[in-house]
Order: structure tokens, then sequence, then C-alpha cells
């Protein structure tokens, strides 16, 4: 009988493997750098015994501006992409020097949106300059936009950042912050948040939970000066990762809350750590926690963070043809794809060309992440059980 000569003969396949290592970092040898102070007796064997090489995983070669640093998600975009993706971050910024982002239709629904029913417009996001999750500039642009659009209700819902920059870096960018409200003369702070509570990607329900009650009904802890409870958290030693949130008030009562009618653009443009929040807020049927059911909430996101996700979308996400994972499937090969909730995303929507359904062939495991305050309590995370689920 005739044999498919496109179909790989299966007798000569042997497996081959893709270790990602994320974090794993390149450095000359000191006291501060743990990859070499470890015993790492196989990893040095494979060093010693093939052909090694080392990649620039930043700036202009992974499709950032330059000398911007990588991270996980751009990592994982182009190595499944084989190609240099050009990361939404760089989109957003030639976007507003072009000042194409003044006048995207997205963005001015919105705005018409809260013309319309005489509602209020709330900026929601990471206000870091660690340019990871979100960029500080982009939130910016949104204030003059908004002071174009003669939008006077503007109130911003603040998340703290702490690990892609500096621990306590939050005060310093509410200060630059509050310069570009009184700039543009629009704009005031609702609320506070640390990224251990609003941007959590690990199903931990009960962080996003506190987060959504400062913004959506104002209870939990309150201030009336954003700047004076940064400071007081400070004080306790707990910084800006583990800021819990905090709804800032004006006479005793709530500056905003989200309410119907309303219009929210969730300015972060990284998906994995946005998706939970957007999701208390946007998706009917929402049933992790007690979410209120809006009415006519206009919800607006920077970018694409689920495709089933019932909001509007500013710059939906260049999608990779021949990623790697697709490849592979074409092939007519079977591929398994393995890690622990806290990347579910980088080995499926990022490794997958920002596709987030699986490819023919394609399984995944996915094994649930340490239930820990922090990664420095059990530095190991679910290594263990990742090993034995790919044997």
């Amino acid at each position: 009988m005739p044999t498919d000569t496109n179909q790989p003969n299966q007798a000569q396949i042997q497996p081959v493997v893709l270790i990602i290592c994320d974090g794993w970092g390149v450095a000359p040898p000191s006291d501060g750098n743990a990859i070499t102070q470890a015993k790492l007796p196989v990893f040095n064997r494979l060093l010693k015994t093939y052909p090694a090489m080392t990649i620039i995983a930043s700036g202009n070669e992974v499709g950032l501006e330059w000398g911007q640093m990588g991270n996980s998600e751009v990592g994982h975009l182009n190595i499944g992409a084989g190609r240099v993706y050009y990361q939404t971050l760089l989109r957003i910024n030639q976007s507003i020097s072009s000042g194409a982002f003044f006048k995207d239709e997205t963005l001015l629904k919105a705005t018409a949106h809260v013309k319309k029913n005489k509602s209020r417009l709330h900026l929601m996001g990471m206000v870091s300059n660690g340019n990871v999750h979100s960029a500080e500039e982009h939130l910016y642009a949104l204030l003059k936009f908004a002071a174009e659009q003669k939008i006077k209700e503007v109130y911003i819902h603040m998340f703290l950042d702490g690990r892609d920059a500096l621990f306590n870096g939050g005060g310093a960018s509410l200060e630059r912050l509050q310069a570009k409200i009184k700039e543009y003369g629009v704009g005031r702070v609702a609320s506070l948040a640390g990224r251990f509570y609003a941007l959590d990607r690990d199903n931990r329900w009960d962080r996003i939970e506190k987060t959504y009650r400062a913004i959506a009904e104002g209870t939990g802890e309150q201030s009336s000066d954003p700047a004076e409870a940064i400071k007081a958290s400070y004080a306790k030693e707990v910084y800006d990762e583990q800021f819990v949130p905090v709804t800032i008030t004006d006479g005793g009562k709530p500056v905003a809350t989200v309410e119907d009618n309303d219009a929210v653009i969730f300015f972060n443009f990284r998906p994995d750590r946005a998706r939970e929040l957007t999701k208390a807020f946007a998706l009917p049927g929402f049933d992790k926690f007690t979410a209120r059911a809006y009415k006519n909430l206009l919800f607006v996101t920077m970018a694409e963070f689920e495709k089933s996700l019932p909001v509007e979308v500013v710059f939906p996400p260049d999608v990779i043809k021949n990623c790697l994972a697709e490849v592979v499937s074409n092939a007519g090969l079977k591929q398994f794809h393995v890690a622990e909730t806290e990347k579910y995303a980088h080995i499926t929507f990022f490794l997958n060309g920002t596709v987030e359904e699986p490819f023919p062939g394609e399984e995944r495991v996915i094994i649930p992440s340490p239930h820990v305050s922090g990664y420095d309590q059990k530095p190991e995370m679910s290594a263990p059980q990742r090993s034995s689920e790919s044997d």
C-alpha cells in the first residue's frame, strides 16, 4: 500500500524537549548571583558537552524600545514566534507619538459613552515605570485625551508595582501622576492597591475581591490622601507589591466607585495579570465571588486580555502565523505543554503566538502553584510536580 510521504515516520522520531528556565539570568559570578552560587551539575555538564550560546532577550531584538528590559511575556512570544515580535508597548508608544492614539475609535467610543450618559470615566491599571505590564506614559496620554475630550469626571484606580520597579517606588509614581493631573486639569486618584491584590494570575480570588470591593463599593481600608496612605503602609513595612487596597475618600465618602453607565479603561497592556479583575467587572455570570451585574458599563482594555471577554480592545494582538506550536501541529506531531498556574498564559497564549486555543495534537497540563504570599518562601514552586507530569 502506498504511504503518505508528507507524514513523518513515527518510528524515527525522538522526543525533543524545550525547557524554558524563566528568570534564569546570565551575569558574571558574584555573591549576589544565585545561579553561579548554586550547585548545577546537570546544567554545567550540558554547557561543557554541547554547543551553547547566549542570545539577547531585551530591547529591539525582541520588539521592545532600545534599552528596555525583557520579561517573561516577551521571551515566550519571541521563542514561540521564531522571529522578532513587535510588542504592544512599542505599538502604543508609536501611536502616542504619531497622534493616532488620540483619534482611536475605541477610545473615542469610551468618551462618547460618558458624554451620552453624563457619567464618569475610570482609568485602571498599574502605575509604574517598570514598563512590563503597563507604562506611566500611557496613563498620562489617557489623561491628555480625556482633557481634550472635555471629560470632567476622570478617576484613577492606581495599582502599585514593587516587583518590576523599586519596591517602594509607588510614592514617586504617585508624585509624577499628580503632576500630570495638575498639568492637564483632569483626574483624581480614587483607589490604591498593590499588584499582589489587583493583578493576581493564580486564581487567588480572595485577593482580587479585596481590590474589587475598593473600586466597586468603596469598602475596606480608607484614606483621605493617597500619598499619606502610601506613607502609612511603608511605615508598617508593607511596600508596593503587598499594599493592601485602599479607597480614597472625600468628606468621609469614596471619591468615586464604578457605577452603572460608567466607562472603564484598563490601561495595562500585558494580559496575564489583568484577566481576573477584568472578569469580575465585565464577565456576565461571574461566580468567583459576589459581584455586581452592571448595567450599561463600557469596559475597555488596552490590549486583548482574553478572546472571550466582552470588552472593547484598543490594540488587538498581531496573531503570529506559523508559530512553533502550529508548525509542530501541521507536521502531524504531538506536543505536550506543562507549567504551573503562574505561567499558564506563557506556555499557551504567549508561546503560541497570541492564540488561546490549543492546536491539534497539543496537550496541556497546568499544575497549581504553591499557596504562599511570596515565592521566596518556596522558591522551588511546583517544579517536582511539573517534572513528574513530564515523565
